[in-house]
C-alpha cells in the first residue's frame, strides 16, 4: 500500500489568457505560477518522498523542480502523463472552442470525445491511469507499502486519475476541479483505491508519512492522520551547590 500525491503544474500565461496550450512547446510557468509551486513544495516540508515523475512537458518539469527542490530528489519523464493530445484545438482560445459543438460534448460525455487530428478522452484517461497504477505498484515493491511518491501532470490527467481512483464513470470528471498547483493525494491498496484529497492549496501533508490506521480499518469516518505528539515539558530539580 502505497499513497501517491497527484500535484497539478502551476499557472501558465495560457491559462491566465485562455488558450488551450495542449502539448504545443514552449509554455512555461509564468511568475504566479512560479510562486504557487513554491508554495505547495512548503507544504511537502518533512515528508520524505521515495520517487517523484513527471509529464515531459515544460511546465511539468518546472513545477517538479520546484517541489523537489533541497530535497536530492529529480523527477523522471512519463510519457503516460503527459497532457491530452487535442490535436487541431491546441494553441486556440477556450471563448472560441466553447462555439464549437465538440464543446457540448466534451462537458457532457467526454468518454465518447475525440478531439480532431488528436487523441481521444477515453484513451488519455487508459494511459494515465496505467501509468499511475503501474508507478505505484513498482514504488511499493522497492520502498515498502508506507511509501508516499509525487506524480506531475496536467488538470485532466489528474481529473481522470481521480475519477477511477474514485470509481467513478469517465463521463462524471467533469465534476472534478483541479487548480493549477494543487495537490491531490490517493492510496492504491489490493482490495481498492482511496481518495485522502482532492485540489487542495493548504496544509501540511507531512503527516502521511506516519498514517495510524488502514483506510480499510476505518468505520464512520475513522480517527484520521496520527499526528506526532509535542513533548511533555520535564520539571527539573534545582541543584544547590556548596559555597
Amino acid at each position: 500500500m502505497s499513497t501517491v500525491i497527484l500535484a497539478r503544474h502551476g499557472r501558465t500565461q495560457a491559462n491566465a489568457s485562455g488558450t488551450l496550450a495542449g502539448r504545443l512547446p514552449g509554455i512555461h510557468l509564468d511568475d504566479r505560477g512560479r510562486e504557487q509551486a513554491a508554495a505547495a513544495a512548503s507544504r511537502l516540508a518533512g515528508l520524505p518522498l521515495a520517487a517523484a515523475v513527471t509529464s515531459p512537458l515544460e511546465r511539468c518539469k518546472e513545477t517538479a523542480a520546484l517541489l523537489l527542490a533541497g530535497t536530492g530528489l529529480r523527477a523522471r519523464s512519463e510519457r503516460g502523463l503527459n497532457e491530452c493530445d487535442y490535436g487541431a484545438w491546441s494553441g486556440r482560445p477556450i471563448k472560441d472552442l466553447v462555439k464549437e459543438d465538440l464543446w457540448k460534448v466534451v462537458q457532457a460525455h467526454p468518454a465518447g470525445v475525440r478531439f480532431p487530428e488528436g487523441e481521444s478522452m477515453a484513451e488519455m484517461s487508459a494511459r494515465s491511469v496505467r501509468s499511475i497504477r503501474e508507478w505505484d505498484a513498482r514504488i511499493a515493491a522497492e520502498h515498502g507499502d508506507g511509501a508516499v511518491w509525487l506524480a506531475v501532470a496536467h488538470g485532466d490527467v489528474i481529473k481522470a486519475i481521480l475519477a477511477d481512483a474514485l470509481g467513478m464513470h469517465l463521463d462524471a470528471f467533469q465534476r472534478i476541479v483541479v487548480d493549477p498547483a494543487s495537490l491531490s493525494v490517493i492510496r492504491y491498496t489490493a482490495r481498492r483505491s482511496y481518495v485522502l484529497a482532492m485540489n487542495t492549496s493548504e496544509g501540511s501533508l507531512a503527516h502521511l508519512a506516519n498514517q495510524a490506521e488502514k483506510p480499510e480499518e476505518k468505520l464512520g469516518g475513522g480517527a484520521g492522520p496520527r499526528h506526532r505528539k509535542p513533548r511533555k515539558a520535564v520539571a527539573r530539580t534545582p541543584v544547590r551547590r556548596t559555597p
